[in-house]
C-alpha cells in the first residue's frame, strides 16, 4: 500500500534531520583537508561529514513525492487528475514561498541557524502524525495467491465466501516498466523535463550575479515571485484549462511556451527576466501537471512503480544537470540557456511522437463491441439479485447495453457474467466509484477509459 510507504519515507526524513541537528552541536574536530581542482578547497570535520550522512539518508528513504502523486491517482477519476495534479503543485510552491521567508525569520534571532532545523524536525512530526494517525490506505496489497491456503473448513465442503479478490498482479522490474507501451517515451521527457530546468537552476543565479550584479535579495526576490505565478497557474487558470483542453493540448502548448521563455533569459536584459519568468511559469505550469497526469493513466495497474522509476529518473536528471549546467556556464556564459531551450524543443517532439503513438494504439485499442457506447442508466446502485437472496458482493459491474447493475466474478454469485450469458450483452463498465475500464465478454478484452458511460 501506498500509506506505509509514505510513513517509512517520512520517518527517514525526520531520522536525517535529527542527526542534522545533531551535527550543529559537535565541536568542528578536523578529520582532513582537500585541495582538489575538481571539488575545491576545503576541509572536512566531523559535523560537515555527519551533514552529508543526514542528506544521504534523506535520500535512500525518499520517495514520497512519487508516492503522493500514486495516491492522488488512486482517489481521483482521470478527468480530474490534471487539476489536482495542479493543486498539489500549488502546495509545493506555496512551501517554496514561506519556508525560506519563514527560515529566515527564524535564522535571525538569537538562536542562529538551530531554531529553523528544529522548526523543520516539527513539521517532520507533524506528517508523520498525519500519515499514521489521518490519511486512509488508498491502495490495498494486490493479493496474488488465496491466503487461506489448505483449509479444513473446504476440505469438509463447507461453503465459504472469501472476501478477498485475488489479483494476479506482476512485481515490475526496470526492463519490465520499458515494456509498457509509451511509458519509455514518457520516462524520456521527464528526464528532460528535470534536466532543462536544473541547468537553469545552476545557471541563473550566477548569471544575474555576473551580469547584472543581482544581490542576495534580488535573486530571492526573483524566485519568489517566479514561485507566485507557478502558483496563479496552477491553480485558477490550470482549472480553468483543464476543463476546456486535453492534456495533450496543454503538454504541447507548455512546452512550446517553454522554448520561448529560455530563449528570452539569452538574449534578455536586466529589466525583461521577469517577463522570462511569467512564461517559464505559464508554461511549466500548464505542462507539468498534465505530464503526471498522462503518466499516470498510462499504466493504471503498474503507476506506483511507474511514478517510482519516473521520480528516479528526474533525480537522475537534477544530479547530472546541477553539475553539467555549472561546467557548461564557466565555458560557455548564457549560452547554457539556449542548451535548454533546445532540450525544450526536443521535449516538444517527444511530446508530439508520443501522442501519435497514443493515437495509433486508441485506434487498435477497442474491440468491435466497444465502437459505439453510449451513454445508460444503471438499474440501481446495488446488486438487486444479491439483495433478494440475502447475499453480499465484492465489486459491481454495469451491462452499457440495458444498464443492468450485478456483481462480479470475484463475488459468489457473479451475477453480471450470468446477464451476459442470459442476454448475450457483451461490454460492462466497472460500477466502482474510482474506475473506469471496460471488459468485452465476447473477446476477452479489457480496457482502460477516460470516463464513465452512465448517468450518476
Amino acid at each position: 500500500g501506498r500509506r506505509k510507504i509514505l510513513l517509512l519515507s517520512q520517518a527517514g526524513t525526520l531520522l536525517s534531520w535529527l542527526i542534522f541537528m545533531v551535527a550543529m552541536f559537535i565541536p568542528l574536530n578536523t578529520q582532513t583537508n582537500i585541495d582538489s581542482s575538481w571539488l575545491g578547497t576545503f576541509t572536512l570535520t566531523l559535523p560537515l561529514l555527519l551533514l552529508f550522512i543526514a542528506r544521504a539518508l534523506d535520500g535512500l528513504t525518499g520517495g514520497n513525492v512519487s508516492v503522493a502523486y500514486a495516491y492522488l491517482s488512486d482517489i481521483t477519476d482521470k478527468n480530474s487528475r490534471s487539476e489536482n495534479f495542479g493543486r498539489m503543485a500549488v502546495a509545493a510552491n506555496l512551501g517554496f514561498i514561506f519556508g525560506p521567508a519563514i527560515a529566515g525569520l527564524l535564522g535571525a534571532t538569537e538562536y542562529g541557524e538551530k531554531l529553523p532545523v528544529l522548526a523543520t524536525i516539527s513539521i517532520s512530526i507533524t506528517a508523520i502524525f498525519i500519515i499514521g494517525f489521518l490519511l486512509p490506505e488508498s491502495k490495498a496489497t494486490p493479493v496474488s495467491e488465496s491466503p487461506d491456503g489448505d483449509n479444513v473448513r473446504r476440505m469438509l465442503g463447507q461453503e465459504q465466501k472469501d472476501c478477498f479478490e485475488i489479483e494476479c498482479q506482476e512485481k515490475l522490474n526496470f526492463f519490465g516498466i520499458l515494456k509498457i507501451p509509451q511509458v519509455p517515451l514518457l520516462l524520456s521527457i521527464y528526464f528532460l523535463v528535470f534536466l532543462g530546468f536544473n541547468l537553469f537552476y545552476v545557471t541563473f543565479p550566477v548569471h544575474v550575479v555576473r551580469v547584472f550584479q543581482w544581490e542576495l535579495l534580488d535573486t530571492g526576490t526573483f524566485f519568489s515571485f517566479f514561485g507566485f505565478c507557478m502558483v496563479i497557474v496552477q491553480g485558477p487558470i490550470l482549472k480553468r484549462l483543464s476543463s476546456r483542453f486535453a492534456d495533450r493540448q496543454l503538454i504541447i502548448s507548455g512546452s512550446f511556451i517553454l522554448i520561448g521563455g529560455f530563449l528570452l533569459y539569452y538574449f534578455s536584459d536586466e529589466r525583461s527576466v521577469y517577463l522570462a519568468a511569467a512564461f517559464l511559469a505559464l508554461g511549466n505550469g500548464i505542462m507539468w501537471p498534465s505530464v503526471l497526469a498522462t503518466l499516470s493513466n498510462t499504466s493504471v495497474r503498474h503507476q506506483g512503480t511507474v511514478q517510482g522509476f519516473a521520480g528516479s529518473a528526474g533525480s537522475l536528471a537534477s544530479i547530472f544537470g546541477l553539475i553539467v549546467g555549472g561546467v557548461l556556464y564557466e565555458y560557455a556564459g548564457s549560452v547554457t540557456f539556449l542548451i535548454s531551450s533546445a532540450i525544450f524543443a526536443l521535449v516538444f517532439l517527444l511530446v508530439v511522437q508520443f501522442l501519435k503513438g497514443n493515437e495509433k494504439d486508441d485506434s487498435n485499442l477497442f474491440c468491435k463491441h466497444m465502437q459505439s457506447l453510449e451513454k445508460v442508466v444503471p438499474s440501481g446502485k446495488v446488486c438487486q439479485k444479491c439483495v433478494d437472496q440475502g447475499d453480499t458482493w465484492v465489486h459491481l459491474r454495469i451491462c452499457l447495453e440495458c444498464g443492468h447493475v450485478g456483481c462480479c466474478d470475484s463475488s459468489k454469485n457473479k451475477h453480471a457474467t450470468a446477464h451476459y450469458h442470459e442476454t448475450k450483452h457483451d461490454v460492462v463498465q466497472s460500477f466502482e466509484p474510482n474506475e473506469t475500464w471496460l471488459w468485452c465478454y465476447l473477446d476477452r478484452q479489457l480496457v482502460e477509459f477516460s470516463h464513465k458511460l452512465y448517468d450518476e
